[in-house]
C-alpha cells in the first residue's frame, strides 16, 4: 500500500473519521455549523428557534459540537454565545469547506 492509503487506514485514524463522519450526519449539527459560518454569535435560544427545535436538543447539539473543537463559547450579558472555533481540527476543517462551499 502506499503511505496515504496506510494513513488513512491506521486504526486511529479510523476511529477519529468515524466520530467525524457521526458528528456531521446530523441535520441539525449541520444547521447549526451554516447557522454560524458567516462569523456570528448566537446563544442557544437564538440557535433554538431558528431551527425550530427545543432548547434541550439544541443544548445537546452544541456541547457535542464544543467538545469536539468545532465551536467556542463565549459568556457575555447572561447567555453564552456560540460560534465557528477558529482553531477547529483540521479534519472537521476539510469536511466542511467543502460542505459550506
Amino acid at each position: 500500500m502506499n503511505n496515504s492509503i496506510e494513513l488513512f487506514y491506521n486504526s486511529n485514524n479510523m476511529k477519529r473519521w468515524t466520530v467525524v463522519f457521526r458528528t456531521l450526519t446530523n441535520i441539525n449539527r449541520l444547521k447549526i455549523i451554516g447557522l454560524l459560518s458567516d462569523g456570528r454569535k448566537m446563544n442557544v435560544g437564538d440557535i433554538a428557534e431558528s431551527l425550530k427545535i427545543s432548547f434541550k436538543a439544541t443544548s445537546n447539539h452544541l456541547a457535542m459540537l464544543k467538545n469536539l473543537d468545532v465551536l467556542e463559547a463565549e459568556g457575555a450579558a447572561g447567555h453564552v454565545f456560540y460560534s465557528l472555533n477558529p482553531q477547529m481540527p483540521n479534519d472537521f476543517r476539510k469536511i466542511l469547506n467543502h460542505i459550506l462551499k
